[in-house]
């Protein structure tokens, strides 16, 4: 049996990830076994109705068999997961849905656009549904048409839009993942400041290499803490989840009242595929291959404006926020005949909002116009004017305006891929090096 949750949280509290803890016990208590490790799902990051991280969560649960493994603390008792596992008879799966239901709609906050919603299914959803979900803006009625023809039940309080992300946290296929693991604070501490050492997780994520987006140096911030009033007490991500069961007991902070291990795509890229500019519609995300069309031009705060033209020769502006911090920069030095990819995505309006850059060929560089050499004085001819030619000082000899000459410079050293500053990446981005 397959269990997808989605939009339980609120700005002012709340989480999805909490919740699904709240049902891993609630198994427990039921006799009913967690096979394989929850999932926390990101969707499109660029939905405009999303919370925070645009997550969706899913489980499966049935009767374990094989070998298993430690993947989280609630209630003060290890959570199990199980490599494999048997069906649950149809009544199992009836009543646990029924409890899972009252469950979130307990913990889910009554607050305006949080819509709880629940999707229980015998087997996993067809990925499209992913796909979709992490690319697309998705209507309400087609995931509830695909949730009916799938044979799924489902559960809504308030408006439906839950559907999707639940329904696509069970249809991810999970191909390429990482690792996040989540520790909680004890009810009594929620809405106060966290107090998580800072040093403590720097000097942990020197010790397990394979952890990412802890800290960002440039901006002295500390990336594992949210800053809402949220039960999460901090977030350790990874690629290999032993290191960040390590890495837990290493962290100083307030009390933990529980932790879990979650699979997840988060640093995978999934939001990102080739397309050209006339693909690019609202919400979307895309990874574009273009020619530089002219010199970039710097906006007030510090931003900078990028036009571009596609394959098909259609031009798009693109956007490098000052917070990413270095593709500005490294946007301030391309020109016009330069080749690049760039990472980005789009809100309501047509700009590209840039994500990343990768220079794939630049354009021969020249330097400003200078006026022929004369030979006989040995010193270059003065310009008469915008379309008047040129004349040396010294013999009066005069040139034609097409004699000038535009020396080529050498290019500079551009770094091949470009990311954002750590604290300005998306859930979704690609994995990066933080430096």
């Amino acid at each position: 049996m397959w269990l997808g949750v989605d939009d339980t949280d609120s700005p002012r509290g709340g989480c999805t990830t909490w919740v699904l803890t709240e049902l891993l016990a609630l198994a427990r208590s039921q006799g009913i076994d967690l096979i394989g490790e929850p999932r926390l799902v990101r969707l499109n990051p660029n939905i405009p109705w999303k919370t925070r991280g645009n997550a969706a969560l899913s489980a499966q649960f049935g009767r374990g068999r094989g070998p298993r493994r430690r993947v989280g603390r609630v209630g003060g008792r290890t959570v199990w997961a199980y490599d494999h596992g048997r069906p649950l008879p149809t009544q199992d799966v009836e009543s646990f849905r029924t409890l899972a239901w009252q469950c979130i709609a307990e913990r889910a906050p009554r607050h305006p656009g949080t819509d709880p919603a629940l999707v229980v299914t015998r087997r996993r959803l067809p990925a499209r549904q992913y796909w979709d979900a992490v690319r697309e803006v998705v209507p309400v009625g087609e995931s509830i048409a695909s949730l009916r023809a799938a044979g799924a039940w489902w559960k809504v309080r308030g408006g439906a839009r839950g559907l999707t992300g639940a329904a696509a946290s069970i249809a991810w296929p999970a191909r390429r993942v990482t690792w996040e693991l989540t520790a909680y604070r004890r009810p009594e501490r929620w809405g106060t400041p966290r107090a998580v050492e800072a040093r403590s997780v720097r000097a942990a994520a020197r010790r397990h290499p394979t952890m990412f987006l802890n800290y960002d140096a440039r901006t002295r911030r500390l990336l594992v803490a949210p800053h809402t009033p949220c039960p999460i007490l901090f977030g350790l991500r990874g690629t290999d989840r032993r290191e960040l069961v390590a890495a837990l007991r290493e962290i100083r902070s307030e009390a933990i009242d529980r932790w879990v291990v979650f699979r997840t795509n988060q640093a995978t890229g999934d939001h990102l595929e080739r397309r050209n500019a006339r693909e690019l519609g609202p919400y979307t995300s895309a990874r574009l291959r273009a020619v530089v069309r002219a010199r970039p031009i710097d906006l007030p705060g510090g931003h900078v404006r990028l036009e571009v033209e596609d394959g098909e020769g259609r031009a798009i502006e693109c956007l490098a926020f000052e917070p990413t911090k270095t593709l500005p920069r490294l946007v301030r030095a391309l020109r016009p005949g330069d080749l690049v990819d760039l990472d980005g995505s789009r809100g309501r309006s047509p700009p590209l909002r840039l994500e990343s850059v990768r220079v794939l060929r630049l354009a021969p560089r020249f330097g400003p116009v200078r006026g022929p050499y004369c030979q006989s004085c040995e010193r270059r001819a003065r310009s008469l004017g915008k379309g008047r030619g040129f004349r040396c000082d010294a013999c009066r000899r005069r040139w034609p305006p097409e004699s000038a000459a535009s020396p080529r410079v050498e290019a500079p050293d551009l770094p091949p891929w470009t990311h954002p500053t750590p604290s300005a990446r998306r859930h979704l981005h690609p994995l990066a090096a933080e430096a």
